[in-house]
């Protein structure tokens, strides 16, 4: 369990503060799993907008399958002033994500995920790079949304680059493909092949949005994962940030969780709470 909270500030600073909690539960993980065992199921996901009114109650639950061109992901949404629980086909690729202001794509949740089928993947090599990395100062508890929101970006004193060996990946998109994107540039730290940036461009192959995943070793687990990521799209000078949690408890990975409690079911349970 987390919370996944995020901001989409205005070019004068503003900003929208909106509270999310997430539940993941991925069952290869677990001691003994097999890929039969699995089902093609690579994770459930589980997401309640608690923040703001207007959003409040607002539910997503996805079984996001490993093959998506073999089983396309399965999504359902909530909405309690219907109250009732409907498909969400459309949870993927470059639909947007929940309540990102149009800045964030579903394929961009954490930097990269679902079918890959859109694209052509090529690895283009490695190199060295200033790459953001161990941003401990942003994962500090007494930070605040404040602290982090500065109109055109966020407050760079709370980050930290490091020069690290990154293998690029290039994604192009493919003929007749629909996609906002013409191409994407993916920069995967050579340790942990942890997307740490990305190059987005547009339809005239101009860059129009880059992204960064700022992490910190999880020692407990271990994992190296982001505490929060940035998207910025540079032609509109606005950008949505994922991960201001320093005011929640974050990253709980000790819950006991099982796929009965990530059912459409148990969604319209949640639901009326």
């Amino acid at each position: 369990m987390r919370y996944n909270n995020q901001v989409a500030p205005t070019t004068d600073g503003a900003y929208t503060f909106v509270k999310l909690r997430e539940e993941l539960l991925g069952l290869y993980w677990k001691p003994g799993m097999t890929i039969a065992d699995i089902h093609n199921i690579l994770l459930y996901f589980f997401q309640e907008v608690e923040s703001p009114a207007r959003l409040a109650g607002n539910i997503l639950l996805v079984h996001e399958t490993l093959n998506q061109v073999e089983q396309p992901r399965q999504a359902w949404i909530y909405n309690p002033g219907q109250r009732r629980v409907r498909r969400a086909p459309n949870v993927a690729y470059d639909n947007p994500g929940t309540a990102s202001d149009g800045l964030r794509t579903n394929d961009m949740t954490d930097m990269f995920n679902g079918a890959m089928d859109r694209f052509n993947w090529t690895t283009v090599g490695k190199k060295e790079m200033y790459v953001p990395y161990n941003s401990y100062k942003a994962h500090a508890p007494d930070v605040t949304p404040d602290d982090f929101v500065r109109p055109g970006h966020l407050n760079p004193a709370l980050f930290r680059y490091e020069l690290h060996r990154v293998w690029i990946v290039d994604a192009v998109l493919k003929p007749g493909m629909r996609h906002i994107n013409s191409r994407r540039t993916y920069y995967l730290d050579e340790d942990s092949y942890q997307i740490l940036m990305i190059d987005h461009y547009d339809k005239r192959d101009q860059l129009w949005r880059f992204s960064e995943a700022h992490c910190i070793n999880y020692y407990d687990l271990p994992t190296f994962w982001s505490t929060i990521e940035v998207h910025y799209d540079l032609q509109a000078g606005r950008y949505v940030a994922q991960g201001l949690d320093n005011q929640d408890p974050v990253n709980t990975f000790d819950v006991d969780m099982s796929p009965a409690d990530f059912t459409p079911q148990a969604l319209r349970t949640r639901g009326r709470r």
